[in-house]
């Protein structure tokens, strides 16, 4: 009898170890069991510790780390089981626009924190086709009210167009409405359903850059 082989499709990402009728489940915001232990990297844990304590003298420090616990408990599927290898946290990375912290997937910014004076701003990378009036992945068809309603005020939300098929970004100011947005059950579900989008394309391309210190705040220590 021949074997039947598995395609590419079959076990790329996440579909490893989660089916695509669980990925649906959670994106419609059914539970997952996560994994009881992490694996670390004791190594990797020390190297990005000088960041994580100099991040802890910022002013935006508490609003940070308080955003990105919500971040990972609500917006990342087990995420001490797809910790490092399927996402990462990178802490003050040194890149040009100087974030403070960035979650990444794949090869995708998934979610970036700034510095805004003594507070913050953030940016979330998502499939335009949540946010057109008709799911199409036309900017002209931008529905703005939609993007706008997830803040506290209006003038908080801001947009742009990422290079690349279905993508869409929008800027916000404030922890306020960062929470908020967060919160909004349309904003979360576009969240995941983009999440899940660039975990299923396969490892991390951001494993080096985790620091541990940072994820302990997003996966409960």
């Amino acid at each position: 009898m021949a074997s039947r082989k598995t395609t590419r499709s079959e076990t790329t990402g996440l579909r490893e170890f989660l089916s695509l009728e669980q990925q649906r489940a959670w994106l419609e915001g059914a539970p997952l069991d996560d994994a009881d232990e992490r694996q670390e990297s004791v190594e990797l844990r020390f190297k990005y510790l000088p960041r994580y304590h100099k991040l802890l003298g910022r002013p935006q420090a508490e609003e940070v780390l308080n955003l990105l616990a919500t971040y990972g408990r609500e917006c990342l599927p087990m995420p001490r089981r797809t910790e490092r290898y399927w996402w990462s946290v990178s802490c003050l990375p040194s890149t040009s626009d100087k974030p403070l912290v960035r979650v990444n997937a794949s090869w995708m910014e998934f979610f970036t924190l700034y510095a805004d004076g003594d507070g913050v701003r953030g940016r979330f990378i998502l499939h335009l086709s949540d946010f057109t009036t008709d799911g199409s992945v036309t900017p002209e068809q931008l529905d703005e009210s939609l993007v706008e309603q997830g803040a506290l005020v209006p003038e908080d939300v801001g947009w742009f167009f990422p290079n690349g098929a279905d993508m869409f970004g929008i800027k916000v100011r404030g922890a306020a409405s960062l929470h908020k947005m967060l919160a909004s059950p349309h904003l979360l579900r576009a969240i995941r359903r983009f999440n899940l989008t660039h975990m299923n394309r396969g490892r991390n391309a951001y494993q080096a850059s985790h620091s541990y210190s940072v994820a302990d705040h997003m996966i409960g220590g």
